[in-house]
């Protein structure tokens, strides 16, 4: 029945959508009296990565014999592990409204991914997804090269510790951190430790900037809030112009000044990756220099080579231990 679920789920996104109501906001799974919470929990960490607030998952007892399951779904289908899922609420005062309208099949592919792995399945992500399944010869860096960002951008969306990957394993190649919603603003997720002030200094705007387009009465913000930026900001950084050479490509530019292809677009505003000899584009400062890994290299070369030490080099690049692959940018101090 699970597997049935996780197909159905694909196929039919709309038809299995549920939605409450009722004020509140955020995504909640109800499962029956007879199964635990491991199902539920998986379901809602996976729309969570998806950008949607998640609220709770829980048991309902049907008041008039505290026995039984409030939902007939659950009532109704002994044999099965029957779960609920309501991805926002339809009146919901904040943005589920919004959010589900743009991301429902988003919503959907994350509870197929989490039956999946609750069940041992191999997931399989569809094509031009978020997601991506690696297959025999993959490595970090052919898929960054792939999909236009980075090792560095592809391990800190996957908690990964190091560059080894397993085939049929699956990757999320894009994050939701940044989602345009118009031409004046786009939306960021708050994470821990962020205040309203680090992120109107990031953004280079003010805090009351901020309450206002967000109507905010308080300075205060929560872990996965979702804030409005003002588009027409920078985030700090400085920028040069960089004019293009012969052989030049986007990738191997925002490689060099540790950017991503997406970023040097909306930069410059590209609709295309074709570049022109002689064309100008505004690049990010480079606060460290790059350095593109090569067949016998190793840290103690590196570091050697530029004044530095294995431990700085680490701690820069965020690397767990001493491996290298060829063709991986490592940052290096000036």
């Amino acid at each position: 029945m699970i597997k049935e679920f996780a197909v159905i789920s694909r196929k039919n996104r709309k038809k299995i959508t549920k939605f409450a109501s009722g004020g509140g906001d955020g995504a909640e799974v109800i499962y029956a009296l007879r199964n635990n919470s491991t199902l539920s929990k998986k379901i809602l960490d996976e729309i969570a990565k998806e950008g949607q607030n998640i609220r709770k998952y829980y048991q309902q007892r049907l008041p008039s014999n505290s026995m039984k399951d409030y939902y007939f779904m659950h009532r109704d289908t002994p044999n099965n592990e029957t779960v609920i899922v309501e991805y926002g609420f339809i009146d919901s005062p904040k943005d589920d409204v919004e959010q589900i309208q743009k991301n429902y099949e988003k919503y959907a592919e994350a509870v197929v991914r989490a039956v999946a792995d609750y069940k041992g399945i191999k997931y399989v992500a569809p094509v031009n997804s978020d997601y991506y399944t690696v297959k025999k010869g993959d490595s970090l860096w052919s898929i960054a090269n792939k999909y236009g960002t980075t090792v560095n951008k592809l391990k800190e969306l996957n908690n990964l510790s190091s560059n080894v990957l397993q085939i049929g394993q699956t990757l999320k190649i894009s994050s939701n951190e940044k989602d345009a919603i118009s031409d004046d603003y786009f939306v960021y997720k708050v994470k821990s430790g962020d205040s309203l002030w680090n992120i109107a200094k990031e953004y280079n705007t003010t805090v009351d900037k901020l309450k206002e387009i967000n109507n905010l009465k308080n300075d205060k913000i929560i872990i996965n809030q979702q804030l409005l930026i003002p588009k027409n900001t920078t985030s700090g950084v400085n920028f040069n112009n960089y004019t293009v050479k012969n052989g030049d490509t986007l990738w191997d530019i925002a490689n060099d000044y540790n950017t991503t292809v997406s970023e040097l677009k909306s930069l410059n505003n590209l609709s295309t990756n074709v570049l022109q000899i002689g064309q100008v584009l505004k690049v990010p400062s480079k606060k460290q220099s790059t350095y593109t890994v090569r067949k016998g290299d190793s840290l103690w070369k590196i570091a050697e080579k530029y004044n530095t030490s294995v431990n700085e080099l680490m701690k820069l690049n965020n690397l767990s231990n001493s491996t290298l692959q060829i063709g991986e940018s490592l940052l290096i101090p000036n």
